[in-house]
């Protein structure tokens, strides 16, 4: 009845937008409830459908309006084929992540947290204040300013063990965001056609910045544990790499987590091979039922570049993070820096500072660490009813996502398409693999909006894989 119902909906609004100005705003949702006598959920369906069919758009805090076509005479840009000659390297990825969702969505593909889990208040206020500060109008040490350097560095020393130096603020370099630093690590310290070892699956964003920095990416395999360690110490030895980058904690896209003795175990090997191993750790402050414990507290040797940031955990209108590296390596790293940044923001410097060095930022952490675990079951106990079909191997002790093996020879792209038009957007695990993919996969964010709307998300999957299934 439903079905029927927002089918008529969508029917009469068309003929209204037939004959509405490109641009008109439709009535409000409240509206349409009163006029047409259905439900707001089936309104919600009638306009979804509507929405991926290219007819309307969702502009959010505005309304619903009818898309704008434009004729123009087609533009020739043939002349650049000779100019730019063969690609150098692969075309940047159109990473799920980063695709819009209208408010209407289910939105599982996203890689940043919901608003709401965001400390706000301490952002807005972080922001006046370092408004009204000098920071809003000098210019900032090219490495960072000393006191964020500081707090970096007090960061990682704080799981220093005894024994091992700990790192000083003069080891670190402040950056606008760990994808620059990706990018300044793999021209500083790999090189054009030099080969790099990445764990298989691994971030997205990596292999974009490894891609573009002309790098060869040589896959490891890595699961639940992280890599196998005679896997790696092999594809040390065949491909004479001198860098591994890695996540060692809740791995995006697995979630996995490496043991203590896992990550002493690769660090041996980086040692005895005499490379680097590049530690991001992303998602140190999204720890549920276990702490991010970064293998660089255990090395002093410069062996462990390590990068962390902060935009995903204050603001993304905050893109602060920094590199900790010891000796000429962080050098080689600032000279790459420098051609692509010559400095940070200080007002978003100062901003991010000011954020988490108020006592309310480790209020926000233990709140924050309690609201993912209970969207992350939510999830969780919603695919179980609903999509038998998925597999997790791994529940996540902290980050934002869960990585469901699909059943063999399961098509994911067209799932993500159908899941799309159904308003609920999933990423599939393509993506992330530094070569061909070892099975089918998907990635699913619990760290979205509206976690009310899970189950329901959920049921929508599980009923589009099961049109695929038997197709």
């Amino acid at each position: 009845m439903n079905n029927d119902s927002s089918s008529r909906i969508a029917v009469r609004l068309k003929e209204w937008i037939s004959e509405a100005a490109p641009g008109s705003k439709l009535p409000s949702t409240r509206h349409l409830v009163a006029e047409y006598q259905a439900s707001p959920v089936t309104v919600q369906k009638a306009l979804r459908t509507l929405t991926s069919q290219g007819l309307i758009e969702t502009r959010p805090g505005v309304g619903t309006f009818v898309r704008a076509y434009r004729t123009a005479r087609p533009s020739d840009y043939g002349w650049q084929t000779a100019a730019l000659r063969s690609a150098q390297a692969p075309r940047p990825l159109n990473s799920a992540a980063m695709r819009s969702a209208s408010n209407n969505a289910i939105a599982f593909h996203s890689g940043y947290p919901d608003r709401e889990l965001l400390p706000e208040r301490l952002v807005r206020a972080a922001l006046t204040r370092a408004a009204r500060g000098e920071a809003a109008l000098s210019r900032p040490p090219a490495q960072g300013i000393p006191e964020l350097q500081s707090w970096f560095a007090q960061e990682l020393g704080a799981s220093t063990p005894v024994g091992v130096t700990p790192p000083q603020p003069s080891d670190v370099v402040v950056l606008p965001g760990s994808q620059s630093g990706l990018s300044s690590i793999f021209r500083g310290l790999v090189g054009h056609g030099q080969p790099l070892l990445v764990e298989s699956p691994s971030y997205w964003g990596a292999l974009l910045a490894a891609g573009q920095a002309g790098v060869n990416i040589i896959p490891v395999p890595s699961g639940p544990e992280g890599p196998d360690p005679d896997e790696l110490d092999r594809a040390f030895e065949e491909s004479g790499a001198r860098l591994f980058y890695a996540q060692p904690n809740f791995a995006n896209p697995t979630g996995a987590q490496w043991s203590a003795k896992r990550g002493e175990e690769v660090l041996r090997i980086v040692q005895h091979h005499g490379a680097f191993l590049v530690e991001d750790d992303w998602a140190h402050d999204f720890g549920i039922t276990a702490p991010s414990a970064p293998v660089a507290a255990k090395d002093d040797s410069g062996h462990v570049v390590y990068i962390r940031s902060l935009t995903k955990s204050v603001s993304p209108a905050v893109r602060v993070a920094a590199i900790i590296a010891r000796g000429p390596a962080r050098e080689r790293i600032m000279g790459a820096q420098a051609a692509e940044s010559m400095y940070v923001s200080g007002l978003l410097q100062a901003a991010a500072l000011d954020v988490v060095t108020q006592p309310g930022w480790q209020t926000h952490l233990r709140g924050l660490s309690h609201q993912l675990q209970s969207r992350r079951d939510l999830l969780v106990s919603s695919l179980a009813e609903h999509v038998p079909e998925a597999h997790l191997s791994n529940l996540p002790k902290g980050g934002l996502n869960l990585w469901l093996r699909m059943p063999d020879g399961f098509d994911v792209e067209q799932l993500t398409k159908d899941c799309e038009a159904a308003g609920v957007p999933i990423a599939a695990g393509t993506e992330w693999f530094p070569a061909e993919p070892e099975g089918p996969h998907i990635r699913l964010n619990y760290a979205g909006p509206n976690p009310g709307a899970f189950p329901e998300g959920a049921r929508i999957i599980g009923e589009a894989v099961r049109r695929l299934l038997s197709s």
